[in-house]
């Protein structure tokens, strides 16, 4: 079995690869594609197989899947991109991928998307079984193109089973978003929530959207069990709660808040940080 990996070098990919390198059997191997092969040594030092070429290019594309059997597309433009390179990027590379891959005969392309594209709250945790309703402070061409790429890569599915694992805030191990955050944060109610999901629960859920024989998906959230308030965003970072946030109200107490119950039901998901206190207990930050 052969599994490539796009978006190795990101704060996801760069966390999942070592983890699905850990778990190979004998005969299982990992192809990680990458912009330059510079940027692909360290992960051939842990066993990975590097293949230097950019996710727009036809050609990289078709060295990239020859002979794959499995493909988890990570790779996404995120904020401060260009509408154009957010579009370019997560849907028309994603799903030229997807079809390079069908074309190649893998079984299994599993996408990485984003929670962002549920759009607004529905007065309750959104569930994959949702439509995606564009609005809401996080909508725009990151949301737009995701969903967009899900719906394309969905219709492929025949000979290949696609998956979608929808990641919502995501944080450690090293990873600046927990204090990237408060950019956002400090403009927050405060009890304005943040769905969260550790790198190593994100890396569990998409393991197993990769290795489980069947799923009732397609589509599955990984999140853990706890959001966390702008207080204890706040208190996370060691920044002192200004007096004039509590002032502030929540137009949505539902945005963005994610359900797990899906993927914990189906494929035996358990958070191994169910908050961002456990990990913060642990040391894993």
């Amino acid at each position: 079995m052969i599994t490539l990996v796009t978006g190795a070098t990101g704060q996801v990919g760069r966390r999942l690869v070592p983890r699905l390198l850990g778990q190979r059997q004998p005969g299982e191997q990992v192809r990680v594609l990458v912009r330059d092969a510079a940027r692909g040594e360290p992960f051939a030092r842990l066993g990975a197989e590097a293949v230097a070429g950019d996710l727009r290019d036809a050609e990289a594309l078709g060295k990239a899947v020859a002979g794959a059997d499995a493909v988890v597309n990570v790779a996404a433009a995120f904020r401060g991109v260009p509408d154009e390179e957010a579009w370019a990027v997560n849907r028309d590379a994603a799903v030229a991928l997807g079809r390079a891959a069908l074309s190649a005969g893998a079984r299994r392309f599993v996408q990485v998307s984003t929670g962002n594209v549920y759009g607004t709250g529905r007065g309750r945790p959104l569930t994959e079984d949702d439509e995606s309703r564009p609005g809401g402070e996080m909508w725009g061409a990151y949301a737009e193109s995701k969903i967009s790429a899900e719906r394309e890569l969905l219709a492929l599915d025949g000979e290949m089973e696609v998956r979608v694992g929808r990641l919502p805030f995501v944080y450690g191990e090293g990873d600046p978003h927990l204090a990237n955050v408060m950019h956002w944060a400090a403009h927050w109610a405060p009890a304005q929530r943040l769905q969260m999901a550790h790198h190593a629960d994100v890396a569990q859920g998409l393991l197993r959207l990769l290795y489980a024989p069947a799923v009732n998906g397609p589509v599955y959230n990984i999140a853990d069990d706890a959001p966390v308030t702008t207080v204890e965003l706040h208190r996370l970072n060691g920044v002192e709660v200004p007096a004039e946030l509590y002032g502030r109200t929540d137009p949505d107490p539902w945005f963005g808040i994610m359900s797990n119950q899906r993927i914990r039901r189906d494929l035996g998901f358990r958070p191994i940080y169910p908050s961002v206190w456990t990990a913060r207990d642990a040391g894993a930050l």
